[in-house]
């Protein structure tokens, strides 16, 4: 006896076709546009920032911010490129914005000598922060107005 198939996936759902449209709405609205530039942009800064600061000579820190900055822009650009597949993971964003922050004191010994990786670490992991905290709200918009 033959069964017949029926395609129990997602894309089969009566009201697929409405979810896709209102996330690519979202997703292509100015503001989230420009929110995943920003975030891409931040993350490339604090990743060669060792060397626009000049403390790539602090090898713990540097390769910290390196590290921090290439995730913050791989994720800036996965929400870009996929926003349907990423938006749950954009809270990571303000985390490593705050870490960003504090990373001069945990990392290494900070001392007022080096009152240049403080700031840039501040200023970046300050932005970022932001950037991540905006990201979220999108995102906490978006599926609101879904299960509306």
């Amino acid at each position: 006896m033959s069964y017949p198939q029926h395609s129990t996936g997602m894309s089969s759902h009566p009201e697929i076709a409405e979810m896709r449209e209102r996330l690519e709405r979202t997703a292509a609205s100015n503001r989230a546009i420009a929110i995943e530039g920003m975030i891409v942009l931040a993350g490339v800064y604090a990743a060669i920032s060792p060397w626009v600061v000049h403390f790539a000579a602090q090898p713990n820190l540097a390769v910290n911010n390196l590290i921090i900055g290439i995730t913050v822009a791989l994720v800036g650009l996965g929400l870009t490129l996929a926003p349907e597949r990423m938006f749950r993971l954009a809270w990571i964003v303000a985390p490593l914005g705050v870490w960003l922050i504090i990373s001069p004191w945990v990392v290494t010994a900070a001392h007022g000598s080096r009152a240049g990786i403080i700031w840039n670490n501040a200023w970046v992991g300050a932005i970022t922060t932001l950037l991540g905290l905006a990201t979220m709200g999108l995102t906490v918009g978006m599926t609101r107005r879904r299960r509306r």
